[in-house]
């Protein structure tokens, strides 16, 4: 007689429930390293974009930012795997840092920049701890969140354009702005720009995984192919090696000893609530719409647990601050992973280590031009922008605040002024239209303190605190 023996499920299958959800070790590991390599383009891109200067002309070091980057997204990553069991990869947030770069560092340091994270970090650990998180998420309304997505992804891809000198300011009333040097595109670098922002669209196109990161390569190589037929200024030499010791000595380079002689308290408050706006939401929809990708969400968006991943997601932003990478969220590249088979942590815990390896490469990230990497900006708001397609705009009460959310961000170089915007105008739309019962409490409260950061130089001056 012969006997059937069912062999039960390892100590691995188990706590990350491989088997329960219809995966395998195997499938895990290969979508772990498909996220990977179709989310690493962010330890390239991140320290371009936080180059800015701060109000006291101080620079990151792009190397250091590049370690940190790489030790954030693998930290928070791999933790993220193993305490919630899903299969979502964390790095620094995109519309976050270029809020940072862009609008924050105008009036504030670096170090100073990074406290303001770590504050808006605190917030959301705390919020999403007493269950507050997801019941202001669900106040807001559907389309100014997905607004906020839209008009960061143009902010961001005007960045892109500005930095590879396709848009250039003309010092005149009218036009503002134009194409190129007067009217074309007249330089190697703009023309790289170009190359590598349709090769990158043809390959999302095709949906090639890691689309970003190769278009990014293959951009730096024709680059090394210009310059030498045509020198324009780019330094390709590997003094240094590719190899190397990460640089980690912006860990811990935090000051929250804010100068008031130079910035105000109303605007340090609207800069932490702007942050913890876009943190906030952000992170709830991409979460939501990546466990309904890979088949966790129940009828009503939830998925298993909820609390804990929206808990590491506001450690993120901490941990983020802490090593001066911005903010670290989680990114909507892991739907690649999901795309492969993943359906655990395991696979978070694969994307993890291999953004830690990534770590001793960095060297390689100075490499890549400017123009090239503005490329992938453009890409990625290109992307960003999809989110349109799922708001109604038939009326008009959605319509203004929605077009106004997401042109005045690029328009004003400004998050902030882009979501004060859109909350204001919604808010009197509906207010003197006979829709003011359908306006939340809360967003009263958060339209009144834009109200305030609108008005805040009469304010002070009114006060005498200008």
């Amino acid at each position: 007689m012969t006997s059937t023996k069912t062999e039960s499920p390892g100590t691995l299958d188990r706590f990350f429930e491989i088997s329960a959800r219809g995966s395998s070790i195997g499938t895990e590991i290969r979508g772990g390293l498909v996220t990977f390599v179709t989310m690493a383009y962010i330890v390239i891109l991140n320290p371009l974009i936080l180059s800015t200067e701060d109000v006291a002309g101080t620079v990151l070091s792009g190397s250091a930012v590049a370690a940190s980057t790489a030790l954030t997204a693998g930290v928070m990553t791999v933790l993220f795997g193993v305490i919630t069991r899903l299969p979502f990869a964390f790095a620094a947030g995109l519309g976050i840092n270029a809020f940072l770069a862009f609008s924050v560092v105008g009036s504030v340091t670096w170090p100073e920049a990074m406290a303001l994270v770590i504050i808006n970090g605190v917030i959301i650990v705390l919020l999403a701890a007493t269950g507050l998180r997801k019941l202001i998420f669900d106040a807001v309304p559907v389309q100014l969140k997905l607004a906020i997505t839209v008009g960061i992804g143009l902010f961001i891809a005007f960045i892109g354009f500005v930095n590879a000198g396709f848009v250039t300011a003309t010092g005149n009333a009218s036009p503002p702005v134009d194409l190129g040097v007067g009217g074309s595109v007249a330089t190697l670098p703009t023309l790289l720009f170009i190359i590598t922002l349709l090769a990158g669209g043809v390959l999302i196109a095709l949906r090639v995984k890691g689309a970003i990161l190769i278009a990014l390569v293959g951009g730096t190589l024709l680059a090394v192919v210009f310059n030498a037929i045509w020198p324009f200024g780019l330094d390709f030499g590997f003094a240094g090696g590719i190899v190397a010791l990460p640089d980690l000595s912006l860990v811990g380079a935090v000051d929250f000893s804010f100068d008031l002689q130079r910035v105000t308290v109303v605007a340090l408050v609207m800069f932490v609530f702007t942050l913890l706006f876009s943190n906030f939401f952000d992170a709830m929809g991409t979460m939501t719409g990546l466990a309904e990708e890979a088949g966790l969400a129940d009828k009503k968006g939830d998925f298993p647990r909820i609390k804990s991943a929206l808990v590491v997601e506001g450690v993120g932003a901490i941990v983020g601050g802490g090593t001066s990478s911005s903010s670290a969220t989680v990114f909507v590249e892991s739907g690649s992973g999901i795309g492969e088979g993943a359906r655990t942590g395991l696979a978070s815990v694969v994307t993890g280590a291999m953004f830690l390896l990534a770590m001793f490469f960095t060297p390689l990230t100075s490499l890549v031009p400017g123009a090239v990497a503005a490329a992938a900006l453009v890409l990625v708001g290109a992307m960003m922008l999809t989110q349109i397609q799922k708001i109604d705009f038939t009326d008009f009460r959605v319509l203004l605040p929605v077009f106004l959310t997401a042109t005045v961000m690029p328009m004003t170089y400004s998050i902030a002024n882009g979501i004060g915007a859109g909350f204001v105008s919604w808010i009197v739309l509906h207010a003197f239209s006979g829709k003011a019962k359908q306006i939340h409490p809360l967003l009263w409260v958060v339209g009144a303190g834009f109200v305030i950061f609108f008005a805040r130089g009469p304010i002070e001056a009114m006060l005498g605190v200008a």
